[in-house]
Parts: structure tokens; C-alpha cells; sequence
């Protein structure tokens, strides 16, 4: 019997002292170990068995944390927090109070750079690198490991255009694997495709045109291999690039067959890789696909509808439209900024077009909002998905600032839906014409309607709801977050002292009934789940002061801090915006009446 290598493992100087031999039984124990956890804690399951082998290779190779790791996006580097001492926490993994899901800075000197989202490890990597060169460690190695979805990105370009300009000790490591969430898209996807193991695609190679020492591709799975390459490379100055060719998945036999349903696949049988299904029979829709298959009604009624999205096609289930349309239904890849200015163009011809983009992922393309579709008064519909709290993401993912950062762009409507009617009715509105931008925010998950496929009904853009009258209270909500003060106002002491009003659009305000609502009411509370400031209550009140009613506001919101990971109703709880917390505030303004 075999004695288990894993158990003995807590730090990479632990892993330096295993022979090279022992290594594939390590692996083999990791890649069990990762499946029993995420089996039953869920989290992001593909990206890192394919990234075993290599994650140790570079661990075992490199003098960590000497030698500086950077890992791109996050998804893969469950075998490096393993590798680094959180193996007895893991289980705590993207859990409250438990370890990040993604590289944290103040989790662990391995972490040398936080992140969430992708793109970023090539210039972060050659910044560090840079500061070793200016603190003379020529020696010291700086690596970055990246996916082929990943650096498709503008960002990744730059990184390496500027690089290639230096003679750092940078290291860029491709993890190949064809796919990011879901299936990697582009030019370069076609080239990388091309490519074998040990063989290079014919035509001019990229990489060596911007001056790094290419080798590749490699068996990321190989240790003779990697271990080679890593020897040969580390005699040579400069910029290095290794092309790795890694199986996403690999391990589990689902997982490697259906690698975007088991990127982050919920729980499973640990022993089969089997799906724990969920009953959904009869269950509200998720407003993704709210947005999905109503974007498809419309598109079939109108020919000059089109779909974008930025490598989220499934998760913004813009693939409905791809799938029914695919010559008006686009995947840009992670490619943000592209997304809003290609939006921008089509705009420009007359075309419809729905820009499918998360809130978090959004801001990557502030300025394209504001320069090429704003200033312009481009009618760009923006379909904010994962608006407000996403949950075990945590900090990098929450899109809690998507209010804030748009409320002070001149020409752009904002609407946050309260449920999936508005939804889907704002689209059916924006879809009919509007002489400017429209940004329609919407949460993830699941709404509460189940009979949703209704006829479609033309809204007024800036009008606002009153949801429940109430004699001395007034709650003005923001988008779903109706639901929770439906709630609050339902179980507390007095329900008849309590109006609800939803405010549909944050940008225009619903003047008319804002007036009327100062008028009747002494005492406000806003309720959002954005950041408060810059947010939608602050807009209310400035409103209020510009127009010089004498009220008491009460803002409910997200503080001035960034919030971590977390199931939502949890992170409510904390934040003091849940349905009970609201109940108790409710309750005590009730007492002083």
C-alpha cells in the first residue's frame, strides 16, 4: 500500500523534498483530494486538475516565494494554496471566513498578486520583475501563468509588447487548454488550435516576433517534460515564453467530456463525477435567461438585433441567441473594451444592439463607455448581469459599483428591473428605439415569478412604482431588492404605516413621484444593494435637497469597504439589507412614532 505523500506535504520546501519520481503519486493524491472537496463545497473544479503537474513542477523547480508566482485570473490555482499551506483550511475554500476562492495578497506570501479576473498576470509579472532589476536580483525569476482564453486580451498584449522590450527575468507560461469558462474564440484560438505537441504551427510564431525566447508546446501534463524546458530556459537572459498544452478536467472522466459544465459544476458524486441534480421543476427563472430567451423572441421579430458578449456566453445565456443566430450573436472573448466600442460600431448603422456583460467585468470598459458610446449618444443597450452581490465569488466579482460609476455619465439611462417582468419589458422597450444609451442591471440567480413569458409591454423610460401605500414610512427600493423590503414591511409591527415604492430607473429619477413621496412621508429609507456612495440613494437625497424638502433619509446599501465571499443571504445578514434586519429597523422607527 501506498504511503500518502499529501499528507506530509504543507509547504513547497515539504513538496522540494519528495525524489521526481514520487511526484505523479502526489499528483494523482491532489487531483483526489480536490474532488472530494469541491465534490460536496462546491467551487471551480476544471481549471485546476488540468493545471496539477504544472503547479507542482513550478513549486518544486522554482525557489517559491523567492521566485515570484503569478497565477492569471484565479480558477487554476486550487493546487497552489494546496501546495502553500491552506490544505487543512481548504475545505473552507470561497466559504465566509473562510479562503478566497482566487490569489489573495494578505492570505499568503505565495499570493504575490491578488486577482479575480483575467489578463492581468503578464504586466503585473513584469512589474515585479522590473523592481528586481532596479533592486539588482538579476537572478530572481518572476512567472506568470496564463490560459489561452486570457491572453486573447488587449490587456495580455500589452504586457507582452512591453516586455519584449526589456530583458527582465519574466516567464510566461501558456496553460492551453482551447477553453476559458467556455470555449476559447479568435484568430489566436486558431492558431493555438494548430499547434502539437512538439511541433509548432507553420506560419510566423507570434510570441517570437515580440522578442521572447519561445518553447513549445509541451506536455503540461509531463514532468519530464516541464522540468527540461524549465533547466534549458533558466540559463537563458530575457523574456521566456513556454507554450503548455494541459487537458482541463483532467482526472475526472465528466469533467474532461463537458469541461464548461464541470468549470464550476456545483456538487457531485465524488466516486461517479455525476451531477447532484437539482429539482427545478416549476422554479422561477434565473434572469439570465430571462434576458436569454426573451433577447431570442425579439431577434426573431427583428432583423437588426444583435448579441455580444465577452467570453460569458453561457453564464449570460446570451447562447440562446448564438444558438438560434449565430450570425447576429457574438463572443469577443475576454475582451471587454472591444465588446463596448464594437457595440458602439455596429450602433452607429442602425443595428440593436445588446451588450450581455457582468457588472464586475464591465467596469474593465469605463472608458469606452463614457468616449465612444455616451458622448456619442450611441443607443448601446447594456444588459448588466450579476449586478449587486454575487456570493462566494466575493470581492472581485461583486457588482456592487455599477450605480455608482455610471450615474455621473451624461446620456445614459440607468434601470434596475424589480423583477423579471420589468425585465423583460425594459428589453422589449429599449428594442423598439431609444435616442441614447440604456444600462439595465439585473442580479444573478433566480427571480420569483414562474409564469414570466408574458406579452411584452412598452415601459416609460424614468417612471417609478408604488409598490404598497403606508401612512408614515416610505421605502424607496432599487431593482429586486423590492423583495426584501416586500418582506420586511409584511412581518413587521405595522404594515399599514409602511409605503413601498419601487424606483425602476435610477437615472432618470421619477420626479413626479419622488415630490410625492417627500410630501407624504417625514421619513425615507433608500434600500439598494450597490455601494451607497455614488449610489441610488444618494441621488435621492440630492434630489430632495435640490428641491428643498425637509425629510429624515435612511440609506441601506453597501458601506465603504470591499465585501467578502459569502452566500448572498448571509452577506445580507451582515450588511444589515436582509429582509429580518430590515424588519427590526422598521420596527424601531415604528416605536418613536
Amino acid at each position: 500500500m501506498q504511503t500518502s505523500l499529501l499528507s506530509h506535504i504543507n509547504t513547497p520546501e515539504d513538496l522540494r523534498q519528495l525524489s521526481k519520481a514520487q511526484l505523479p503519486q502526489l499528483a494523482a493524491e491532489i487531483r483526489r483530494f480536490i474532488i472530494e472537496i469541491v465534490a460536496t463545497k462546491e467551487g471551480h473544479l476544471g481549471a485546476s486538475l488540468g493545471v496539477v503537474e504544472l503547479s507542482i513542477a513550478l513549486h518544486y523547480f522554482f525557489n517559491t516565494p523567492e521566485d515570484l508566482l503569478v497565477w492569471d485570473v484565479g480558477h487554476q490555482a486550487y493546487v497552489h494554496k494546496i501546495l502553500t499551506g491552506r490544505k487543512t483550511v481548504f475545505h473552507t475554500n470561497r466559504q465566509f471566513n473562510g479562503i478566497s476562492g482566487f490569489p489573495k495578497r494578505n492570505e499568503s506570501v505565495f499570493d504575490t498578486f491578488g486577482v479575480g479576473h483575467s489578463s492581468t498576470s503578464i504586466s503585473a509579472a513584469l512589474g515585479m520583475a522590473i523592481a528586481s532589476q532596479l533592486d539588482k536580483k538579476p537572478s530572481k525569476n518572476h512567472i506568470a501563468i496564463i490560459g489561452d482564453a486570457s491572453i486573447a486580451s488587449g490587456m495580455a498584449f500589452e504586457g507582452l509588447n512591453h516586455a519584449g522590450v526589456t530583458n527582465t527575468n519574466l516567464w510566461v507560461i501558456l496553460n492551453d487548454n482551447a477553453i476559458g469558462i467556455d470555449p476559447s474564440v479568435g484568430a489566436l484560438k486558431e492558431y493555438l488550435v494548430k499547434a502539437e505537441i512538439g511541433k509548432k504551427p507553420r506560419q510566423s510564431n507570434i510570441i517570437e516576433a515580440l522578442n521572447f525566447h519561445y518553447v513549445g508546446p509541451i506536455d503540461g501534463h509531463d514532468f519530464t517534460a516541464l522540468f527540461e524546458t524549465f533547466k534549458n530556459l533558466s540559463t537563458i537572459k530575457g523574456p521566456k515564453f513556454i507554450h503548455v498544452v494541459t487537458k482541463k478536467g483532467k482526472g475526472l472522466k465528466q469533467a474532461e467530456e463537458n469541461q464548461v459544465v464541470y468549470h464550476a459544476p456545483g456538487k457531485f458524486d465524488k466516486h461517479t463525477g455525476e451531477l447532484v441534480l437539482k429539482n427545478e421543476h416549476n422554479l422561477p427563472p434565473k434572469f439570465q435567461d430571462v434576458f436569454g430567451l426573451s433577447l431570442v423572441e425579439l431577434a426573431k421579430k427583428n432583423k437588426n438585433i444583435i448579441g455580444i458578449t465577452p467570453a460569458m456566453p453561457t453564464g449570460s445565456s446570451l447562447k440562446f441567441m448564438m444558438e438560434e443566430f449565430p450570425e447576429r450573436a457574438f463572443d469577443v472573448g475576454i475582451a471587454e473594451q472591444h465588446a463596448v466600442t464594437l457595440a458602439a460600431g455596429l450602433a452607429t448603422q442602425n443595428k440593436i444592439v445588446f451588450c450581455a456583460i457582468y457588472s464586475t467585468f464591465l467596469q474593465r470598459a469605463y472608458d469606452q463607455i463614457i468616449h465612444d458610446v455616451a458622448l456619442q449618444k450611441l443607443p448601446v443597450i447594456f444588459c448588466i448581469d450579476r449586478a449587486g452581490l454575487v456570493g462566494e465569488d466575493g470581492a472581485t466579482h461583486h457588482g456592487v459599483f455599477d450605480i455608482a460609476y455610471l450615474r455621473c455619465i451624461p446620456n445614459l439611462i440607468i434601470a434596475a428591473p424589480a423583477d423579471e417582468l420589468a425585465l423583460r419589458n425594459l428589453l422589449y422597450t429599449a428594442s423598439l428605439g431609444l435616442k441614447q444609451p440604456i444600462a439595465i442591471r439585473y442580479p444573478r440567480g433566480r427571480g420569483k415569478i414562474t409564469n414570466w413569458k408574458k406579452p411584452f409591454q412598452k415601459l416609460d423610460i424614468g417612471r417609478g412604482n408604488i409598490i404598497k401605500p403606508g401612512k408614515s414610512i416610505a421605502v424607496i427600493s432599487v431593482g429586486t431588492m423590492c423583495n426584501q423590503a416586500l418582506e420586511a414591511i409584511n412581518n413587521c409591527n405595522n404594515p399599514a404605516e409602511i409605503a413601498l415604492y419601487d424606483l425602476g430607473f435610477v437615472k432618470p429619477l421619477d420626479k413626479t413621484l419622488l415630490k410625492k413621496i417627500f410630501s407624504q412621508h417625514k421619513t425615507i429609507i433608500t434600500l439598494e444593494d450597490g455601494i451607497l456612495s455614488g449610489g441610488a440613494g444618494e441621488a435621492i437625497l440630492v434630489f430632495a435637497q435640490q428641491n428643498n424638502f425637509t425629510v429624515k433619509f435612511i440609506h441601506l446599501g453597501i458601506p465603504d469597504t470591499f465585501i467578502e465571499q459569502g452566500k448572498i443571504d448571509e452577506l445580507y445578514e451582515i450588511l444589515e439589507i436582509s429582509a429580518d434586519k430590515i424588519k427590526l429597523k422598521l420596527n424601531k422607527l415604528l416605536n418613536k412614532l
